[in-house]
Order: structure tokens, then C-alpha cells, then sequence
């Protein structure tokens, strides 16, 4: 008896004891995971700056011989260049056209404008007829009248009446001779020559009292080494029947909106001065 009341006694202690205890701990639950961050947005390039010029309304190449400076060359760069290109590049800005420029042979210039290899011919083209029939001619943008030039000093400073019983050198076929030949074949001795630059040794050599011919042409050899000797007289000779309306752009007859468009160009560039500028940067006379 008393050994079994003994153990109901432990029994009931050792199931006291096992009540107190704390129960098993649980490992830790993990936190949630963070929920991923959203893909970042494209950085955004910077706005560029408005430009202070309008966009070309459309795209234009304009061709030149550049072989006759200083009115049309190329650059160092192999660029074409000159009197005539500025103008061009004035008049593309005014129009609001992307121009490109590009040399040709002299005798591919009008084929070529027809053939469609480019849209405007700036290359000192003198207007005559029959350009007229085969394309269209903008306004003249320039006009090189004709002149005398003489030895410095020489007494003919004045108008062409006091060159008459005198020598003087034409190139031979020209419209030059035409007007020398209308106004001096009875009172004046004409020599001819083939070409401007063999009437002009004949005046450095005194062979000749003064030759006649294109002003810019004679200016432009007073300038060099050999023409030291001699300067442009006299008044300036214009006369459209022998000596030519001057020089225009070539375009192809269709092209009538872009022809008025030059034609407004060239005469916005002569009305403002801006022409002039150009002008002044390559002559001491106006071509206009």
C-alpha cells in the first residue's frame, strides 16, 4: 500500500513538473519579403535648344563651272566659292531652302539642269535667246559693262569720243568688237586679236593706245603684276542690243515658283544692301 501510494505521489509530481515547462520555442518566421521596386523610368535626353533659324522648306543643289574666278572657283576645301556663290547662299537663306553646291564642265551645266542633276545654274550665264528657248532665266543678278582700260596717265579719262584716231585692241568675234565696231570702224584704227589676254600684252607693250572689253575682266588684270602698267578709263559702256542683258540663274522652264522666289531674292539683296556688301567684297564697282 504504501509503496503504491509512494509512486502515485511521484506520478503525480513528475506530471506537475512537466506542465510547467515552457512549451517547445518555434523558429522565427521569416519576414515577408519587400515587394520589388518598381523598373526605373528611360532618363529623358535634355530638350535642345530652339534654333534661331526656320527649317529649309526644301532642298535645292546649285551648280557651278567654278573656273572663273572670282566670280565662281573652288576653295582650298574644293568647295565652290565666289562672288556668285555668296549671292547664292544669300538667296538660298531667303527662300528657306537647304542648297547644296556642286562644280560642273562648262558644257554640262544646261544638260545636266534639264536632266534633273541639279535645279539652278549660277556661273556668269549670259542671257541670250537661245537659253531663253531651252529653260527658264531669273531676273539679272549682275552686269559687267563694258570699258576701257589705258596706260596710267593717259589722256582719255573721259567719254569714248577722245579715243577716236586712236589704236585700240578688241578680242576678235566678240560682242566687245560688235559695239567697237558700231561706234569706231570710221574713226578709230581696231586691231584684233583672239584673245582678251593678247590685246592686253599689246597694250603693256604699247602696241595698242587702250583696249576695250569687259570691265571686270580689265580690272582684274590691272591687278596683277602685268597690268601695273595700266588702269581702267573712261565712263562705263552699256548697251543691251551688242553688249548683253547680263548674267541670270538657269532653271528648268517648269520651275516657275522657284524662279520667282530667286527673282524676290536677288531683289530683296539689292534693295536692303546686302548686295552691295557682297559687291564691295570683290569689286571697287557696282555689278548691279
Amino acid at each position: 500500500m504504501r509503496l503504491a501510494t509512494l509512486l502515485a505521489a511521484l506520478l503525480a509530481i513528475a506530471g506537475t513538473a512537466l506542465a510547467q515547462q515552457p512549451p517547445a520555442q518555434q523558429p522565427p518566421a521569416k519576414p515577408a519579403a519587400k515587394p520589388a521596386p518598381a523598373p526605373a523610368k528611360p532618363a529623358q535626353a535634355p530638350a535642345k535648344p530652339a534654333s534661331k533659324f526656320p527649317p529649309p522648306a526644301f532642298k535645292i543643289t546649285v551648280a557651278t563651272e567654278a573656273a572663273y574666278p572670282p566670280f565662281n572657283y573652288l576653295d582650298r576645301k574644293g568647295m565652290p566659292a565666289g562672288f556668285e556663290m555668296e549671292l547664292a547662299q544669300e538667296a538660298c537663306q531667303r527662300i528657306k531652302a537647304e542648297c547644296e553646291f556642286a562644280a560642273f564642265k562648262w558644257d554640262d551645266l544646261i544638260p545636266g539642269l534639264i536632266d534633273k542633276k541639279f535645279d539652278v545654274i549660277m556661273s556668269s550665264m549670259e542671257v541670250t535667246s537661245e537659253r531663253r528657248k531651252r529653260m527658264g532665266l531669273s531676273r539679272r543678278y549682275y552686269l559687267s559693262p563694258g570699258a576701257f582700260i589705258a596706260a596710267k596717265g593717259a589722256p582719255f579719262d573721259g567719254p569714248p569720243s577722245l579715243l577716236r584716231n586712236k589704236r585700240i585692241g578688241i578680242q576678235r568675234d566678240s560682242t566687245h568688237a560688235d559695239w567697237a565696231d558700231k561706234s569706231f570702224r570710221r574713226s578709230a584704227q581696231l586691231k584684233r586679236y583672239d584673245t582678251l589676254a593678247e590685246a592686253l600684252d599689246a597694250l603693256a607693250k604699247n602696241e595698242v593706245d587702250a583696249v576695250f572689253g569687259d570691265k571686270a575682266q580689265l580690272w582684274l588684270w590691272s591687278q596683277k603684276p602685268e597690268g601695273k602698267c595700266c588702269e581702267i578709263v573712261g565712263q562705263d559702256i552699256k548697251d543691251n542690243q551688242t553688249l548683253g542683258l547680263g548674267v541670270s540663274a538657269g532653271l528648268r522652264k517648269e520651275d516657275a515658283k522657284l524662279r520667282d522666289a530667286l527673282n524676290k531674292a536677288f531683289g530683296e539683296m539689292m534693295t536692303d544692301g546686302t548686295y552691295k556688301k557682297i559687291n564691295d567684297k570683290y569689286f571697287p564697282f557696282p555689278l548691279n
